[in-house]
């Protein structure tokens, strides 16, 4: 099943999928979805390799010690606005 997602969802579910070799189709991420635990399923060391992705591709780090790093693994949807909000121009 398909969800609508927005472009940078898209592109960043791609990412995640490519990044954690997931066995899942980028477009059946569910933007509202739980990144961490149930939902995707990824645990602290995906997440780590998320965080380090996005800072090469992004142009931002994503630090351990964030304390809005809850909000920002949310989901696929959060971390997409987040990315949105501190992404360095090209």
């Amino acid at each position: 099943m398909a969800f609508a997602q927005t472009d940078l969802q898209r592109e960043v579910a791609t990412l995640l999928v490519e990044a954690l070799n997931l066995d899942v189709a980028p477009e059946t991420i569910d933007p509202e979805a739980p990144l961490y635990g149930e939902g995707l399923g990824l645990d602290s060391i995906d997440i780590l390799e998320v965080a380090l992705v996005v800072s090469q591709r992004y142009g931002f780090q994503l630090r351990s010690d964030d304390e809005d790093n809850v909000r920002i693994f949310k989901s696929l949807a959060s971390l997409a606005d987040h990315i949105a909000a501190n992404r360095q121009p090209k």
